[in-house]
Order: structure tokens, then C-alpha cells, then sequence
């Protein structure tokens, strides 16, 4: 089964609680989170991300960002990483 979840546009630190919870509540299941509508991704939102994305990786389940907006792609590149990287996605 491949659950989805839909990334608010403002990922900031009011965001982070929320989205942590939405993410656990998925665990087990294959993930895609869509990031089309992000305009604004901080630090402590990237870190669920990543830490997610480990999580998954080491249990064997798919995690994948997918439709990233522009302004994420910018914003995920400024912190040095792709959604490929964020995914564990290797080439």
C-alpha cells in the first residue's frame, strides 16, 4: 500500500509539529508526499524530511517527494540536497 500526503504551502516551525504527525501516522506503508504547493521550506521541516526519508530507506519502504514546486527544488538545493538525495534515491 502507498500512502500520500500533501506538504502545506508554509513548512515553517508552526508546520512541523503537524507535519511530524502526518508522517508517523503513515509509517509502515510506502510514502509520497506531494510538495506542489510548498512556497516556503525551513530547517526544522527539511530535518523531518530527512529523518523520515532514513527511516524508510532502513525499513524498506519507497519515500518519494514527488511534484516538487520550483521554490522547493531552490529552497531543498540551498540546504545541498535534490529530491533525489532528500529520497535516498542514488544514481
Amino acid at each position: 500500500m502507498t500512502a500520500a500526503i500533501t506538504l502545506q504551502e508554509r513548512l515553517d516551525f508552526n508546520a512541523a509539529p503537524d507535519l511530524k504527525a502526518e508522517i508517523i501516522g503513515q509509517l509502515g506503508h510506502n510514502l509520497e508526499i506531494d510538495a506542489s504547493k510548498v512556497t516556503h521550506m525551513g530547517t526544522l521541516c527539511l530535518q523531518i524530511l530527512i529523518a523520515a526519508s532514513n527511516e524508510w530507506v532502513k525499513n524498506g519502504h519507497n519515500f518519494n517527494l514527488t511534484s516538487p514546486s520550483d521554490i522547493c527544488v531552490t529552497q531543498l538545493s540551498l540546504h545541498g540536497f535534490s529530491t533525489d538525495t532528500l529520497t535516498g534515491v542514488t544514481s
